[in-house]
């Protein structure tokens, strides 16, 4: 029971929330031409849970900045990995964050986890996940820039961008990171 307690509270003092990250040398990824004209960089941080570097992310906008309405607004996240993961750990920790936005029914949330099995590969150190936003329609993602498939389900994009840009978010410093806030010391 003190090893428990013990190692807990050194999970804690390891846990790093994300870090801003300057912007990337290069433009937007070119699987963004068509969706999202002219994108620029909103912000970017990064993921660590406890010292492990999960990913880097980065939100592109097109010409309208990211204010409170963002589910309204076109827009793309991009998920940088630097680790090996499983699409199906990917996708059944995405339907878990989720949740946090608000009650999903569990018909619903069957469907939209089998759409991101499909959908989510098992990824390597270096892959890119890119979803972008279509207001009003759905999200498209794609694979180091290779078109995965879309979600034709605006409530479907709207929870699942919720993950990193809604205040429910379990991630509250990466929020701010990619709106290109700053935390509050």
């Amino acid at each position: 029971m003190k090893r428990r307690a013990l190692l807990a509270a050194l999970a804690l003092v390891l846990a790093r929330p994300a870090t801003a990250q300057p912007a990337p040398a290069v433009g937007p990824p070119p699987e963004l031409a068509a969706d999202l004209p002219g994108a620029r960089l909103q912000g970017s941080g990064n993921l660590r849970v406890m010292l492990m570097r999960i990913y880097d992310a980065r939100l592109w906008v097109g010409g309208a900045a990211v204010v409170t309405d963002w589910a309204t607004l076109p827009l793309a996240l991009e998920l940088q990995y630097s680790r090996e993961l499983k699409g199906e750990l990917i996708a059944e920790r995405s339907l878990t964050e989720m949740r946090r936005q608000g009650e999903i029914d569990a018909v619903t949330a069957e469907r939209w986890l089998g759409v991101m099995k499909a959908l989510f590969p098992d990824v390597k150190a270096g892959d890119r996940i890119t979803g972008v936003n279509l207001p009003a329609v759905g999200a498209r993602f794609f694979l180091n820039g290779a078109f995965r498939g879309e979600v034709r389900e605006a409530d479907f994009a709207r929870v699942f961008f919720g993950i990193w840009l809604s205040p429910r978010t379990s991630e509250p410093a990466l929020r701010l990171a990619l709106l290109g806030r700053s935390a509050s010391p």
